[in-house]
């Protein structure tokens, strides 16, 4: 009896596994291509047309410009506390200076007129290879870097052009050491000086000078403008004197001396200057007499 129960039982469950059993799903093939080498044309012809489109996809990619490039800026100190310079390692000028000291005078360079919006920026200057940006004693160079830094990494991987014309850029450079066929024998030794021998060491501190005139017939005096990190420095009496004076008096009999030209501003500053300087010098007096 447990025999036929058991025997019964197994039958069940072979029923049910067949009636469960799951299908295999037919798969269709176009009758047009039922034939084995209809097959495998069929076969190439996908292959082929997947492999034009992976292609295809990737001339697009090789053609559209990388959004964003790496870009290493370094920053080098000037004897000019309030003035730094910036080297993105990419050319700026190329050639040349170019000097701004107020957003009117910025117009003409975008960048320029992006770093004078900065807070605390007070004049900014393009080198060969370097831009060194000004700023007002008060406001530290912690809180300004990083907005430089953006700006300038953003512009030169841009790509953009510095100047909005090339007009624009011949006109923002240095014209002052361009020899004219007006100017004297001892006027052209100055200017080669100056652009040979003087401007590339002053470039180095991230400022430039400009000349301004020499007094040939008078008091032997070469005038020159500082700019850059040089204007309102400190030691840039002591460059000018002892190192560019010293240099033009030996090379050039003729030349007496040199001489800064100051801006209105910079007059000013610098009359304050010597007022504070006297007055902490008769606060001195007064105390070590007392």
């Amino acid at each position: 009896m447990a025999f036929t129960v058991a025997s019964s039982s197994l039958k069940s469950v072979a029923r049910l596994s067949q009636k469960f059993r799951p299908t295999r799903a037919a798969v269709s093939i176009p009758s047009r291509i039922t034939s084995l080498p209809a097959l495998v044309r069929h076969a190439s012809i996908f292959a082929t047309a997947s492999t034009l489109t992976l292609r295809q996809s990737t001339q697009r990619l090789k053609e559209t410009p990388a959004m964003t490039r790496s870009m290493f800026i370094q920053t080098e100190t000037t004897p000019n506390d309030d003035s730094l310079k910036f080297i993105p390692g990419v050319p700026v000028m190329g050639e040349g200076t170019a000097e701004f000291l107020d957003t009117r005078s910025a117009l003409v360079s975008p960048l320029a007129i992006r770093l004078m919006g900065v807070e605390g920026v007070t004049g900014v200057f393009y080198g060969p290879d370097f831009v060194t940006v000004s700023k007002d004693s008060e406001v530290t160079w912690a809180v300004m870097k990083p907005e430089i830094y953006s700006l300038l990494m953003e512009y030169f991987s841009s790509g953009q052009p510095l100047f909005r014309s090339e007009e624009d850029r011949e006109n923002a450079g240095p014209q002052d050491t361009r020899i004219l066929d007006t100017d004297s024998e001892t006027v052209a030794m100055i200017k080669e000086l100056l652009e040979t021998r003087v401007r590339p060491a002053i470039m180095e501190d991230g400022g430039d000078i400009e000349y301004r005139g020499f007094d040939e017939d008078g008091d032997g005096l070469v005038r020159v403008k500082l700019k850059g990190s040089c204007r309102g420095c400190s030691s840039s009496t002591v460059t000018l004197k002892s190192g560019i004076e010293r240099m033009m008096m030996h090379y050039i009999p003729e030349v007496k001396g040199v001489e800064q030209v100051l801006d209105q501003d910079e007059e000013i500053a610098l009359e304050e200057f010597n007022k504070l300087e006297q007055k902490l010098a008769g606060k001195t007096a007064t105390k070590d007499s007392g």
